[in-house]
């Protein structure tokens, strides 16, 4: 209760996490909910009001085959959380899994680790991701699995770094000398007490990797039309900017603000969690 107590009270000292925290749930309660909120099929033409602007009928205006711009915006809500969700939760596994392992064990096995890090480390993660994805072939699945390979050697060096520092602790000899397995340490003793740095690292690329699939779908090598993915939607509308700034600015505007959602939580929970950051 007393540690509840104090998480309370950092998180009302810190109104940025709480914005990040709104806006989450916004976007969240929009991905569930987008049947009930979008007001038309997203998937629905109509050529005769194609690149209407917006008006009551269409808040957000139209597309080029005339469908309502708002519910494709709430129905991309569902992609790009399930793309978050979906990159971040297996690069957390396989990251955490390699990272716990290399660092408990150490020896040849986390020398090779940490040369296959260095290796994805040494190129930018989105060109690596493309080249990936262009191998692969275009569609959203092939567009999440390259951030999930370039991603993981971020966690694999995170939890090892935590793991280097516990597994000499006190409490971890303790553990060994009651003849607790190496299983039960790694898991029941380490990674608990290795967590809190992948959680920040987590809120912070959820953002990231629908920033990223976005990214990828822009230039053709992720989501495919009609999906009403955010990236997609704007690369299609980029050949009619000046005459149709709505096509581009709404999809535009979703991913910033999710985006900035996510990073104010990510910074929010470092600063509260970290106490060389947070306010005494």
């Amino acid at each position: 209760m007393e540690r509840l107590n104090s998480f309370f009270y950092r998180l009302k000292r810190s109104p940025l996490t709480l914005v990040g925290m709104v806006i989450i749930l916004f976007v969240v309660l929009t991905a569930l909910f987008a049947p009930f909120i979008a007001p038309y099929d997203p998937f629905q033409i109509d050529p005769p009001n194609r690149l209407k602007p917006p008006s009551l009928e269409h808040w957000f205006g139209t597309d080029t085959a005339g469908r309502d711009m708002l519910s494709r915006v709430v129905f991309g809500t569902r992609i790009s959380i399930r793309i978050g969700a979906t990159v971040v939760f297996l690069t957390v596994i396989s990251g955490s899994l390699i990272g716990l392992f290399s660092g408990y064990f150490g020896g040849i096995f986390d020398a090779v680790v940490m040369r296959i890090t260095d290796i994805f480390f040494s190129v930018p993660y989105l060109i690596l991701a493309m080249a990936i994805t262009a191998a692969l072939g275009p569609g959203l699945p092939n567009a999440m699995l390259p951030l999930i390979l370039v991603w993981w050697p971020i966690y694999a060096r995170l939890i090892r770094g935590q793991v280097l520092q516990i597994r000499e602790a006190p409490y971890i000899e303790a553990a060994r000398g009651l003849g607790a397995s190496r299983c039960r340490i790694i898991f029941r003793h380490i990674l608990p007490n290795a967590a809190t740095p992948i959680i920040v690292q987590a809120s912070l690329d959820f953002g990231n990797a629908i920033m990223y699939a976005a990214a990828l779908s822009f230039i053709g090598l992720g989501a495919q039309p009609p999906a009403p993915e955010w990236g997609a939607m704007i690369s299609l509308a980029r050949n009619y900017l000046q005459d149709s700034w709505w096509f581009a600015t709404f999809p535009g505007l979703a991913i910033l603000v999710t985006v900035l959602g996510f990073n104010l939580l990510g910074d929010g929970i470092r600063d509260m969690t970290d106490p060389r950051l947070r306010e005494i």
